[in-house]
């Protein structure tokens, strides 16, 4: 029996740094583990993967021959790879019996608008014999404005539904967020209580800004999806910053019990 865990999530969202400091954490504590970069378009990583899908093909070398855009090459990227088992069960069986960690690319698209994802998830499950669970990661700076966290949390709620694995939802860069630096460079005044309104995401938290954003006729609308996802009782969130990467760890640990047992 294999395990790994698929770390997902928007660009710039911190997978990669994710990533690294799990595998730290797995090589202080003496356990063995492995990076396997799903990202056809990387560039560099803190620690070298073991099993690299660049391998196999780049997006670069996909754009430039095939004259594809980045979204298009993607996908022509992992089409190869689901027509390529071979290649990836033969690097998978290097590391039978160690931990895997999986950084996938950060186009949301392949969680929401594909079942590119969903089938890689399906061939490592059913065909390699993996036990499976997802990390999908939000920067904390969404947190600063309502209809983008809006969107966050749809984009989570799509990826806990399409992928079938257990899965649990990170705020990460919390430090940024604490000192009052945001990527839009707001100044974040949001309280303990106040956060805890968006690690459990409540109806009217994320209704009131969108609704003043929007045009009347999508308020019905507005309000059918925000109580659809509130109302989805696995979303919410961890973060970082107040939970650490230990209770991270014993939480995924303790989805994995619940799901498979």
């Amino acid at each position: 029996m294999r395990y790994a865990v698929l770390v997902c999530g928007p660009a710039g969202s911190g997978k990669s740094t994710f990533s690294s400091t799990l595998i730290t954490h797995a090589q202080t504590i003496g356990r063995p583990i492995h990076l396997f970069n799903l990202d056809p378009a990387a560039e560099e990583f803190e620690y070298e993967p073991s099993i690299d899908i660049r391998d196999l093909i780049s997006l670069e070398d996909v754009m430039e021959e095939l004259e594809l855009g980045p979204n298009g090459g993607l996908v022509y990227c992992f089409e190869y790879l689901l027509k390529n088992l071979d290649w990836l069960q033969e690097n998978l069986n290097s590391y039978d019996d160690d931990f895997l960690i999986i950084d996938c690319p950060g186009q949301i698209e392949l969680y929401t608008h594909f079942n590119i994802m969903q089938k890689i998830v399906q061939v490592l499950t059913m065909e390699f014999d993996f036990r499976l669970c997802a990390t999908y990661l939000l920067e904390s700076n969404f947190i600063a404005d309502r209809p983008k966290f809006f969107s966050g949390v749809l984009s989570a709620t799509s990826a806990m539904i399409n992928l079938e694995i257990p899965h649990i939802n990170v705020l990460s860069k919390m430090d940024l967020f604490k000192t009052g630096r945001t990527a839009a460079g707001t100044i974040a005044q949001i309280g303990p209580k106040e956060l805890e309104r968006y690690l459990d995401p409540d109806p009217d938290l994320l209704l009131g800004e969108v609704n003043e954003k929007t045009n009347p006729k999508f308020h019905s609308l507005n309000q059918a999806i925000s109580h659809l996802v509130c109302h989805f009782i696995l979303l919410r969130f961890l973060t970082t910053a107040d939970f650490g990467l230990e209770v991270c760890l014993r939480y995924k640990i303790s989805t994995w019990s619940l799901f498979y047992h």
